[in-house]
């Protein structure tokens, strides 16, 4: 007969698997995204061009605030696009409160001067943040069709001629091209933001979009029909995607989008702990305040059971975060009940769970790097840390998906640039960090107790532990170490 403590142990071990049990689900979704990508891996959207005769007027609009180093890069790239000056309209959407507003302002007369059709936009608040300031642009612009870029990106020449050519199909409300990263060398947390963003790109992204589910315009490197935007219900800022928001609208209206994996829009990803730690916190707020805002449309709707369903683990993905940060606390204690009791055949069902939710992470962005041709020794090895990063991140994120849950409403804190391209470019001294906080004590708390863990799990010869509960102390100290030492070089 047991006794309570038994009981109580049970119970422990019991919610223990019930949360590793849904990470597992959305684990499970992973594999669902390869298969889907392999499946339809035929129906890949090719590069075709417009004859001149049809092209349409076009309006670019680049959205920025407080973009010292990187906003004459910007114009003068899209001021430089291939297309005829007569149906090119370019709009600096402007929210600085810095330099960035006189920078701007020159580059913009120096294109203007040489016959580009070219205006600064600068407003006094930055009322609706992005979503605002390209629902402001909207107003006054010239094209049928509208084109965004965020001001880390260097788009080529060729863009618009690559993409406008889909749109003579009248259902193509938006299309998306593939992000590069030109600072991916830069430094290890660089090449692990470029991988979890070759796996969002190379098979999310192409999943969805060949299997006919919604996926996403990504908030720059596309072009939108202008009446989609319309229609759709235009920029909205009730959520920190507006990007994400917006697709989703038009695609309930009935349009569709196109997505083209082989044209590439060059950009730049943080190279500051912090700003990435804001940006990633940012899109996870963003995705489940999108959720709530439009699953019960979506759910009402006439679309087939599978798309619907592919909405919902698509949408509420970042639910996962908090559970993580459950999971990172429950772990510990669990190990220790199952060995003290010797209830290693509990440990058989560990098995199934870590295949679904661990492996599938590692297989899900082998996949990406292979399809891109960059299987090789030197991406393959940076896999483990984009396991632990994701670890890391797991308490910032947790907190910006609990503030969507709870209603909470924060500004839009957008990505500081620097302007890097290659390792050992300077950017320390340079203005534009991260925000603070006390995340990283919280992070710097997780990774100590995960040392004492290991420590207890070495003690006791529990080794097939041991590479897991690594995997935990080092994301936790990796993420909390670095956001201490970058914040206290801004200092």
């Amino acid at each position: 007969m047991m006794n309570l403590s038994d009981t109580l142990e049970i119970a422990y071990l019991g919610f223990y698997f019930s949360v590793m049990l849904v990470l597992s689900v959305y684990g499970t979704h992973r594999y669902y995204m390869t298969y889907l990508y392999y499946r339809h891996r035929r129906r890949r959207h090719t590069v075709t061009e417009l004859r001149s005769e049809k092209r349409p007027h076009v309006t670019v609009q680049l959205p920025i605030f407080n973009e010292r180093y990187v906003v004459e890069r910007l114009i003068s790239a899209v001021c430089n696009f291939d297309y005829p000056k007569d149906k090119l309209q370019i709009q600096v959407l402007d929210d600085s409160t810095d330099d960035t507003r006189q920078i701007a302002a020159l580059e913009v007369n120096r294109w203007r001067e040489q016959g580009v059709n070219i205006v600064h936009i600068h407003r006094d608040n930055r009322s609706g943040y992005k979503a605002g300031a390209l629902e402001n642009g909207l107003h006054q612009a010239e094209g049928e069709f509208i084109a965004v870029f965020d001001a880390d990106f260097v788009p080529d020449a060729d863009f618009v001629l690559k993409t406008i050519a889909h749109f003579d199909d009248p259902e193509i409300g938006m299309v998306q091209v593939r992000w590069g990263h030109i600072n991916r060398e830069f430094s290890p947390l660089t090449q692990a933001q470029s991988i979890l963003l070759d796996g969002h790109f190379i098979i999310e992204h192409s999943a969805r979009n060949r299997s006919g589910c919604f996926f996403n315009f990504n908030g720059t490197a596309g072009i939108w029909r202008k009446s989609a935007i319309e229609d759709a219900g235009g920029w909205q800022h009730d959520t920190l995607t507006e990007d994400l928001d917006l697709s989703y609208r038009a695609q309930l209206k009935g349009w569709r989008f196109i997505y083209l994996q082989d044209v590439i829009s060059p950009g730049e990803v943080p190279v500051d702990i912090n700003a990435f730690k804001s940006q990633q916190a940012r899109w996870a707020k963003g995705s489940i305040q999108t959720a709530f805002k439009l699953l019960p449309n979506i759910i009402r709707s006439r679309m087939p059971f599978a798309i619907k369903l592919e909405a919902f683990f698509h949408l509420t993905a970042n639910f996962a975060y908090p559970l993580l940060v459950l999971l990172s606390l429950l772990m510990p204690v669990a190990i220790i009940i199952r060995y003290k009791h010797g209830w290693y055949q509990i440990l058989l069902l560990d098995m199934p769970c870590f295949i679904a939710a661990t492996l599938s992470v590692c297989a899900f962005y082998l996949v990406s790097q292979r399809e891109m041709g960059e299987a090789t020794w030197d991406r393959i090895k940076y896999i483990p840390f984009v396991m632990s990063l994701g670890i890391g991140l797991s308490i910032s994120n947790s907190k910006a998906v609990l503030e969507a849950i709870f209603g909470k409403q924060t500004p839009f804190d957008r990505t500081p640039k620097h302007g890097v391209f290659k390792r050992g470019d300077l950017w320390k001294s340079k203005m534009y960090r991260g925000g603070r906080s006390l995340l990283p004590w919280f992070e710097l708390a997780m990774g100590l107790y995960y040392s004492v863990t290991l420590y207890l799990a070495v003690q006791a010869g529990h080794w097939l532990s041991i590479p897991f509960l690594f995997l935990f102390q080092l994301g936790f100290f990796y993420v909390a170490f670095t956001s201490f030492i970058q914040a206290k070089r801004e200092a």
